[in-house]
């Protein structure tokens, strides 16, 4: 599986395309991403959201009507995940986000956490990791061992836990037993900035010491 990645909206946030086999799927989905899919002419088969924070989901509804995909994500969209309506009482800015209906809840019943989503072609394992965001999942996939992670984790940081719904112990609790024990060569593909790998938070990462 390969992927190449967009940044997009004032919070620069990445998305990234995988192929495999010639089939698209997408994870998370930040303002102008729906423009780049356009400009690529890739047809994507599934959007993947690893939370539903405004700055990730802002083109959700976009890339569901241009593709007719299916949307992932531990529960369905509500004002409370978003964080506009907060959003816009701090700085005054209107933030409005197109409705879009999540097709696969992945924390509903029947889907255990650590479970997997099978699409494309493809297997990714799911693992939700709150304290970011209640709905926090990351999405591993094991054979070319890489995992995109959200804003779970960063080179040498973490997630912010001061959002509604943020548990800094929660968090850190969930790195460290979910994501610690993946390979140590796994590459991490977070949300914001550039990419990191296991190993290399086990041992960098400030905030995961001790």
């Amino acid at each position: 599986m390969t992927w190449d990645v967009f940044t997009g909206g004032f919070c620069q946030t990445n998305a990234y395309l995988l192929a495999t086999g010639g089939r698209f799927l997408l994870v998370d989905a930040p303002d102008d991403c729906a423009e780049w899919l356009r400009g690529l002419g890739v047809k994507v088969e599934a959007l993947l959201l690893t939370h539903q924070h405004f700055d990730h989901v802002m083109d959700a509804a976009r890339i569901v009507e241009d593709h007719g995909c299916p949307v992932y994500a531990w529960t369905q969209p509500t004002p409370d995940l978003w964080l506009n309506r907060m959003f816009s009482q701090m700085t005054g800015w209107a933030l409005e986000i197109p409705p879009y209906a999540v097709t696969h809840e992945l924390g509903g019943p029947g889907n255990a956490a650590g479970g997997g989503v099978a699409v494309a072609g493809t297997t990714l394992q799911v693992l939700h990791v709150p304290g970011h965001s209640p709905d926090s999942v990351c999405f591993y996939h094991q054979p070319s061992a890489q995992c995109f992670c959200g804003d779970t984790v960063f080179a040498q940081g973490i997630g912010r836990t001061d959002f509604p719904g943020g548990s800094e112990a929660l968090l850190i609790a969930g790195i460290r037993e979910k994501l610690f024990t993946l390979p140590g060569a796994t590459t991490l593909l977070p949300g914001h900035g550039g990419l990191t790998t296991v190993g290399a938070e086990m041992i960098e990462n400030p905030f995961l010491q001790g």
